[in-house]
């Protein structure tokens, strides 16, 4: 008898999870943990990293001496440029192509020196041509003088037979009406020469148009035409033609602008002494006067305009430099056997910053702050003295953030 067949059973038992496999579950949770949070404390360090090294931008200045000479006190401090009194853009006075260019920057060019030729093709012909047309006068005249003169003998001749009872009247008339009509003729050409004449005089002066001469002597700042090119005392041809030939400067010109703030243009006054120092040459005072107030006032930046002659020119002074000038005051008269007072240092008011009370600045050194507690003296118009504290050349913020701290890295801006 066949056994019957048994139905399949359920192995529950294999579903179990085992110990071991338990163990490595939570490790790998524990894994992945840990290194999240690597993660997580890597980005904090970073993001604190860039924080602290995100370095602020500051302008820096120079603690510089006084200017001032002879025992003068400084009044007002300003600032301006070098510009020329006499600077000119030469243009020619009539439209055509440059054919000729006879300088370079920084010629020196003397009064009516060549500088550059026009094509003059054109008004060369116009210029023949009425020399022609005077020549052809000229000839003219000529030949009715001699037709005149035959005509005045024939006149003569007709009135002595005409007394004679020879000749009639009518041919009289007609040998006078010959010679008047000859001197007609001759101050008819005459009138033609003449107006051939103002023709030659107008085309001469279109020829003359095609050189450019320099108005004054000076030197050639800016070479503004090349050969080929067209130019025109109007911008006719929009930017293919050049409006100017160069630019010349009268360095003998060369004088201060600067702008004082209206509320201190009393402290100003024409043939006042005055310190300059360029840019260029910060260690270089150059000794001005001011030549002339401008008698009106800028009502958008509220100041004055005045100019300033130096005393004595020099070579290195070049148009369009930064310069920084000092007015001065009446020169001081010291008692006999007393010592002049010593000169402080001065910084920009910009820089000084006040901390709890105290007057600090920060010096710069290596690109890394140093706060530095100053005693300050009086203000002189945009600076103000530094009795301690400060040294003639030491570098300070002038302007920054406000919350900088001793020792933090700095960026300077250029």
């Amino acid at each position: 008898m066949a056994t019957p067949l048994s139905s399949p059973q359920h192995d529950l038992g294999s579903l179990r999870i085992h110990d071991t496999q338990r163990k490595g579950s939570k490790l790998g949770k524990g894994l992945a943990i840990f290194f999240g949070g690597l993660v997580v404390l890597g980005g904090i360090a970073g993001g604190v990293y860039a924080f602290w090294n995100n370095k602020p931008v500051v302008e820096v200045g120079t603690v510089h001496k006084p200017a001032g000479s002879g025992g003068r006190d400084a009044l007002l401090n300003a600032s301006g440029y070098v510009t020329p009194r006499r600077r000119a853009t030469i243009a020619a006075k009539i439209t055509g192509r440059v054919t000729g260019v006879f300088f370079d920057e920084g010629t020196r060019v003397s009064e009516g020196q060549l500088l550059a030729t026009l094509d003059d093709s054109d008004v060369q012909r116009s210029l023949s041509a009425a020399k022609a047309d005077r020549d052809a006068a000229e000839a003219a005249i000529a030949d009715f003088q001699v037709q005149l003169k035959n005509a005045l003998t024939q006149l003569h001749r007709a009135e002595q037979l005409q007394k004679a009872g020879v000749q009639t009247e009518e041919q009289l008339d007609t040998a006078r009406t010959n010679a008047d009509s000859l001197k007609a003729k001759i101050d008819l050409a005459r009138s033609q020469v003449a107006a051939s004449q103002s023709r030659i005089m107008e085309a001469q002066q279109a020829v003359d148009n095609c050189t450019i001469k320099a108005p004054f002597g000076g030197i050639v700042v800016s070479k503004d035409a090349q050969v080929g090119e067209m130019v025109s005392p109007i911008s006719a041809g929009g930017g293919f033609t050049r409006t100017g030939i160069a630019t010349i400067v009268d360095m003998n010109s060369n004088e201060i602008e600067v702008d004082v703030n209206e509320s201190y243009i009393a402290r100003v006054n024409n043939g006042q002494h005055v310190t300059a120092l360029l840019d260029a040459y910060p260690d270089w005072e150059i000794p001005s006067h001011v030549r002339t107030i401008i008698p009106t006032a800028d009502r958008q930046k509220a100041t004055v305009k005045v100019r300033i002659s130096f005393d004595k020119l020099d070579p290195r002074i070049l148009p369009d430099m930064g310069i920084k000038v000092t007015f001065l005051g009446e020169e001081r008269k010291e008692a006999p056997g007393s010592k002049a007072a010593v000169a402080m240092p001065l910084i920009p008011q910009t820089a000084v910053r006040d901390d709890g009370g105290k007057k600090v600045v920060f010096l710069v050194k290596d690109d890394r702050l140093e706060r530095r507690a100053i005693t300050l003296g009086s203000t002189r118009g945009s600076d103000t003295e530094v009795a301690a504290g400060l040294a003639i050349g030491d570098i300070v913020v002038v302007n920054g953030p406000p919350d900088l701290h001793d020792g933090q890295t700095v960026a300077i801006k250029r």
